[in-house]
């Protein structure tokens, strides 16, 4: 039976060849096709189901059913058995279709006389195009075989229906990847953009989905897996002296490249009349199905791999995708799926805008981008699936969402948006030079937050009186090992350098929650952001915390140094890391090193308890940095990286203004200089509110400086602060709308 359901597969296969290479107009192929199959298969029904839109089935061709019922009949995904199978990507297989599961009756394709069902989804690389059906008026449930020719066949269907093989009229029929289209994300670096489309990982296209000779396919499939595998044991060797969880990847690898499973399911793809890359793309395939469904995250890892594998085993068999930098389009919107800080940094600032499938604002990717000043979206789904290279693409940075292939008003919209940020740019620069002093005659000190080398130029050009804050655990993020002392002490001393004399505050290694170093073992825990990170990591591992102290010490070279610790919880882990400071200086004196000029150690108040330490802390402490993105999370208990929560509570409710108000209290009491770090800082409406009660210094990403400025020069903070205990004491919950009415009114 699996011989002569081998040698049907590859008949109709073969016929199916020849229908494709004709000259039919995109539907008459869809009618030969259907024919085709159900004469092959034995049914007197065969229809096939493409999407119209993201939520819509409709009837494109059949035989066996109701003619007149083509391009009329649709349903909701979900929606029938036809729905059932789009929906989950699954097979349903059933003799007795009325009586099934979620059926569906419709009167106009007279598909009543016909008991049995097989629903086979028309799928590539994860991405549902529409559902295949044969049925018959036997019922009988399908055997296997026929179950898997004819999943092979919706293969070919699938990758015809990518090149577009079935174009014609109707919404249904148009062509893939032609189409302007829409794609919401959400905002992780603002910013707006225009270009071209180039692809971190381009998908590569199957032109000859089906094949001639089965031997000489098996051969090229044993050659490209060889190969692959060499690849995969190099990586390995290279890797050998590395970081354990690492080998342990390569180890998988390895496993899924040796895998006998794999290579058999491929072959037996090829037996039916696949091409070597078409029966490495069915796989491919079925393991993006899969891991939609997989819930645990080790076997979506696992599935992952195996992804991976597949689209190097593509790329060996194919040629294609093998692009360097040299081909990047003159202005290059990055599209990913996901992406390392390491990838990013080695495109720079070659980049017009990036566009994630995944990520979120606080992965290290968003972190790199915005010390790139690059406008970046993640969450855009389907963007990988959807995009080519070379497609024109626009980035939205402001709203969160990606334009793709715009239509004229799009653009035209776009491109007028695009010029009045450029006027707003001026008018910023105007101003670059000016103190940021408010009409009431109160001075505020706008500094930046920086992370790499590649901002400190943005240090004169945004008018940023000094660096607030120096992420740095970029440097060690962006490596397969930990950095050597020498190396930090070159890069601190080339940012002092660049700073020429203003104050950088370097924050000491902020890792943990969503920043893991790829060389340290990961620890599984529940809540990481409420975890072992930052301070708790350096005072456990005082080893590491020592050596980037020394660097720091020795790249001052006699200048003044100012050094944070992040995440203190309690006075006593500060004075810990203060100890830690105080060790490293004598040190360095007995070692005969030049010691900093000044020295000033602070903390980042980032814990609701660190605002209510007692006194002796805040008299100690040589500064604070609120860190705002953490501070309001831990407040309002509301994960920054859960998209559901993160935007539920307002920076400006009053409660969390009235935490601050009793910080800047607090430290106006002992005299202790306090600063506001975080994207709120960045936000002119939420940075005029903060220095309204009281806070002075505020630091924030280079761009945001002169809007900020801007808003500040406008302002009487006697009149807004008078505003904001207004809509206290009236009990309202967020003071915006308030300072909204006070700043349209003056």
């Amino acid at each position: 039976m699996a011989e002569s359901t081998e040698s049907e597969s590859r008949k109709l296969l073969g016929r199916l060849r020849e229908v494709m290479a004709g000259e039919s107009a995109g539907q008459e192929r869809l009618d030969k096709i259907t024919h085709l199959i159900a004469d092959s298969m034995g049914t007197e029904v065969c229809s096939v189901y493409l999407f119209r839109d993201d939520e819509t089935l409709e009837l494109c061709a059949t035989e066996g059913l109701n003619v007149e019922s083509v391009h009329q009949t649709r349903m909701r995904l979900g929606e029938g058995l036809v729905g059932r199978v789009a929906k989950y990507g699954k097979v349903v297989n059933t003799p007795d279709a009325p009586s099934a599961k979620g059926f569906r009756y419709m009167p106009e394709t007279g598909e009543e006389r016909f008991s049995s069902f097989l629903g086979i989804p028309i799928q590539r690389l994860g991405e549902k195009l529409g559902v295949l059906v044969v049925q018959s008026k036997e019922a009988r449930e399908y055997s296997a075989d026929a179950v898997y020719a004819l999943e092979v066949v919706a293969m070919v269907i699938a990758e015809m229906t990518e090149l577009g093989a079935f174009v014609g009229e109707g919404a249904a029929l148009s062509p893939l990847h032609q189409q302007p289209v829409m794609l919401p994300g959400t905002v992780a670096q603002e910013g707006a953009a225009e270009g071209h489309v180039w692809l971190h990982e381009p998908r590569v296209v199957v032109t000859n989905p089906i094949a001639d000779d089965p031997h000489r396919e098996m051969e090229r499939l044993n050659e490209a897996v060889e190969q692959l595998r060499v690849g995969v044991d190099k990586m390995l060797e290279m890797s050998q002296n590395g970081d354990k969880e690492q080998l342990k990847v390569l180890e998988a690898y390895r496993m899924f490249a040796n895998s006998k499973g794999w290579m058999k399911r491929m072959e037996e793809d090829i037996a039916r009349g696949l091409s070597a890359e078409a029966a490495v793309e069915k796989e491919q395939s079925q393991a993006r199905a899969r891991m939609e469904q997989v819930q645990d995250a080790y076997l979506r890892e696992r599935l992952a791999d195996l992804d991976d594998l597949s689209n190097r085993l593509l790329r060996i068999l194919t040629g294609q995708g093998n692009h360097d930098a040299a081909d990047l389009p003159a202005d290059p919107i990055l599209i990913a799926r996901n992406i390392g800080p390491g990838d990013l940094l080695e495109y720079g600032r070659s980049l017009r805008g990036i566009v994630l499938e995944e990520g979120s604002v606080g992965s290290h990717a968003a972190i790199v981008a915005r010390a790139l000043a690059i406008p970046l979206v993640v969450n855009a789904a389907r963007i990988t699936t959807e995009a080519l290279n070379g497609d024109h693409v626009m980035v939205d940075g402001e709203q969160g969402v990606v334009h793709l292939r715009p239509d004229d008003t799009v653009v035209s919209a776009f491109r007028d948006k695009i010029a009045m940020q450029a006027k707003a740019q001026e008018r910023y620069a105007s101003i670059r030079d000016k103190e940021a002093v408010t009409l009431d005659g109160t001075r505020i000190n706008l500094v930046m937050n920086a992370g790499l080398m590649a901002d400190l130029p943005s240090l004169d050009s945004s008018g940023a009186e000094g660096v607030g804050l120096f992420r740095t655990e970029l440097q060690f993020l962006v490596r397969n090992q930990m950095p050597k002392r020498g190396e930090l002490v070159a890069l601190y001393k080339r940012v002092l350098d660049a700073a020429h004399g203003k104050r950088v505050v370097f924050r000491t290694l902020d890792i943990g929650s969503d920043k893991v170093l790829p060389y340290m073992k990961p620890t599984d825990e529940p809540n990481p952001a409420l975890g072992w990170r930052a301070i708790r990591v350096g005072l456990d591992k005082p080893g590491v915390m020592r050596m980037q102290l020394q660097a720091l010490m020795r790249a001052a070279e006699g200048r003044p140094l100012t050094i944070m610790f992040p995440f203190v919880a309690q006075f006593e882990e500060y004075r810990d890391a203060r100890a830690e400071v105080e060790k490293t200086l004598e040190r360095e004196r007995i070692l005969g090193h030049v010691l900093p000029e000044k020295l000033e150690v602070g903390a980042m108040l980032e814990t609701p308890s660190l605002a209510f330490a007692p006194r002796k802390f805040f008299e100690e402490v040589g500064f604070l940095s609120i860190g705002g993105n953490d501070l309001k999370q831990f407040f309002f208990a509301a994960d920054r990286e859960n998209e559901r929560v993160r935007k539920r509570y307002d920076s400006l409710n009053v409660s969390f203004l009235s935490l601050i108000e009793r910080i800047v209290e607090r430290c106006e009491e002992t005299g202790t200089p306090l600063s506001f770090c975080g994207e709120d800082a960045g936000r002119p409406i939420e940075a005029l509110c903060l220095a309204a009660i009281g806070v002075r210094t505020l630091s924030m990403r280079p761009a945001s400086i002169g809007p900020v400025k801007s808003l500040l020069l406008r302002c009487n903070l006697e009149d807004l602060r008078k505003v904001i205990t207004d809509a206290r004491h009236r009990g309202e919950q967020s003071v915006r709308q308030a300072v909204m009415r006070y700043l349209r009114d003056t």
